[in-house]
């Protein structure tokens, strides 16, 4: 079945993780998306081991499924000239170079939008270009510095020592932001037929996702705490049980009432301190410190029964290598192998969401680089002749 997106064309100039992230979900959707890279391809191409070909490594693999590659070296003219073929026949453009990049290429919106006038112009770099920063690279490291995870981070775990999360939080959260972007102005696109410029700011994306609860007590009042009091708890962390570690999670008043009668407890709930919900959020601590107590008096096993029956939230901790066995994803068939042109069996990862009309699938394997260049330049009325051209100057790559 075609996907919900199918008939839209996308010319994507993003590498790395965070547009080809946001691209991939909209390729997902069935978007035809036309991935363009420079002749040396996308960096992450060349990061981890590949299976057998050089520039086909794993984290490619995923972040590249359902797109078709043209490879053209943009500081060419007449590649230029080309890729503004393919750009009229399309509903987006989107990029992830820093607005002076793109411009110097001759490539910003304006030059686009008069190839193009109901161009949906998309892009997505560190900062703002008008502001302060705009000038600035910007890489996930550097943006999770800036916006506070880090600082967060070492805060909650006790020593006060800034670390990073170890996952790419801020580019694959700008671009689930950069994909919605995408689709919102494409939204408005086909209710009005106006086109528009759209920037997906990494900094500004993070700074807005993280105060979703820790903006707090600064909503009001400029010298409001700033920070949610639960989550930079000390003690909230998974608890070690008899036998592992376990996430054991009351929340309401219900789940406290129901861990408090498991352990034989009840009387806890009778002092003022923990009554009530706002009581216990101004007590945290002490909440998750009686849990971590008394988590060590049952295995893990035991306390999974005693909490599902209880309907108290809780989850054995998992290693991300024991999900492949996770009986939840076993049923769900997250995992999956396809067959691939040039590099054998691959795993994938599924399309996690369902939709009943429009499925979201896996339709084709991330493409060797340059592997569609010419398929993609007929398309937009590039002559042979043209193409042979190009390729004598070195300036489009096929495999």
């Amino acid at each position: 079945m075609p996907g919900a997106l199918a008939g839209i064309r996308i010319v994507d100039l993003t590498n790395i993780i965070l547009g080809p992230y946001g691209t991939m979900l909209l390729a997902d959707q069935g978007a035809d998306v036309i991935k363009v890279e420079a002749p040396e391809g996308d960096m992450v191409r060349h990061i981890g081991k590949p299976a057998k070909t050089p520039g086909m490594g794993p984290t490619y693999l995923y972040v590249n499924r359902n797109k078709r590659s043209l490879c053209l070296d943009l500081k060419n003219a007449a590649a230029r000239a080309a890729l503004l073929k393919v750009v009229a026949t399309a509903d987006a453009f989107v990029h992830a170079l820093r607005p002076q990049a793109i411009e110097s290429l001759g490539l910003g919106y304006e030059a686009i939008r008069r190839v193009k006038p109901d161009i949906v112009y998309v892009g997505a770099y560190g900062y703002s270009a008008d502001g302060p920063y705009g000038k600035l690279p910007a890489y996930d490291d550097a943006i999770q510095a800036r916006f506070g995870i880090a600082d967060l981070m070492g805060r909650a775990a006790g020593d006060d020592v800034p670390r990073y999360p170890p996952t790419i939080i801020a580019d694959k959260t700008v671009g689930l932001t950069f994909a919605f972007a995408t689709l919102s102005a494409l939204m408005h696109r086909q209710r009005t037929g106006e086109g528009q410029f759209v920037e997906v700011p990494m900094f500004e994306t993070m700074a807005a996702w993280l105060m979703v609860e820790h903006l707090w007590e600064r909503t009001f009042s400029d010298e409001g705490e700033v920070g949610y009091t639960r989550l930079l708890a000390r003690t909230r962390k998974p608890f070690r049980t008899l036998d592992g570690w376990m996430a054991i999670l009351p929340y309401n008043d219900k789940h406290w009432r129901n861990f408090f009668e498991i352990v034989g407890r009840s009387e806890v709930l009778q002092d003022p301190r923990y009554a009530t919900l706002n009581a216990r959020s101004l007590h945290i601590n002490d909440m998750y410190s009686m849990v971590e107590a008394l988590a060590p008096t049952r295995t893990t096993a035991e306390w999974v029964t005693l909490l599902d029956k209880a309907q108290i939230p809780n989850a054995p901790v998992s290693r991300p290598a024991d999900l492949f066995e996770d009986p939840h994803l076993v049923w769900r068939q997250l995992f999956k192998k396809y067959p691939h042109p040039s590099e054998g069996e691959v795993m994938m990862v599924e399309p996690p969401m369902h939709m009943s009309r429009t499925p979201p699938a896996i339709r084709r394997m991330a493409p060797l680089l340059g592997a569609d260049s010419r398929n993609v330049l007929s398309e937009a009325g590039v002559s042979e002749a043209e193409i042979a051209t190009l390729k004598q100057q070195g300036a489009l790559i096929e495999p």
